[in-house]
């Protein structure tokens, strides 16, 4: 499986935006953004001409980092919410929301989607009480997703399971069990359900070329 393997924290400079893309990290004044706001490398400080073209592209470089995605897949995310109805970029949003490892993130049961792409690979998870460990799974409405009953006796999980519903609130289309340590989702998510800051309208420009 194709892996991203540059520095975090350069992503976040070089989109000049904090993308969260470190967990509990990026709230520190250990954040890279925070200490250095301008892009990477020794022209990072030196400013740039913005065409129509680079804003489009960046804009999708920049959904791709927060999801964790490289091209490849990502394009065929994009070509599968094209032919849904309705806005091709609302059901891009909608679709990459309810990718698996995203849902593991927003519910809490991870610190960041990287911390949860490795932990729904190494198969603690269970969606609809079948073990799952394909992180780009997208869920449906009224899927449950839950820790393995043998993985939350785990270091990580308990420390998971000690801040659970204490940090980040859970996206309203996403319901948390805290006792069961699992969510289900009450609905399907809408454009304003995605908190992060992202232009979809730039990317379908792209892709529509």
């Amino acid at each position: 499986m194709a892996k991203y393997k540059e520095a975090k924290c350069k992503i976040c400079r070089r989109e000049g935006a904090k993308l969260y893309l470190k967990g509990d990290r990026c709230f520190t004044e250990k954040c890279s953004y925070d200490r250095k706001p301008y892009g990477p490398g020794q022209h990072g400080k030196d400013k740039k001409r913005m065409t129509e073209y680079k804003l489009q592209l960046r804009e999708k470089q920049k959904t791709k980092a927060i999801y964790g995605m490289l091209e490849k897949q990502f394009r065929i995310f994009y070509h599968r919410s094209a032919l849904k109805k309705g806005a091709s970029g609302e059901n891009l949003l909608s679709m990459l929301e309810r990718r698996f490892d995203n849902v593991v993130y927003r519910l809490g049961l991870a610190h960041s989607r990287s911390q949860a792409r490795q932990l729904i690979n190494h198969g603690h998870f269970n969606v609809n009480g079948v073990r799952t460990d394909i992180p780009s799974f997208v869920v449906k409405e009224a899927d449950v997703i839950a820790v393995r009953e043998k993985s939350r006796k785990s270091k990580v999980f308990k420390e998971i399971i000690e801040d659970l519903g204490e940090k980040a609130p859970v996206p309203t289309w996403l319901e948390l069990n805290k006792e069961e340590v699992s969510g289900k989702v009450v609905r399907i998510p809408e454009r304003e359900d995605t908190t992060d800051d992202i232009k979809e309208n730039l990317i379908v420009e792209l892709y529509s070329k």
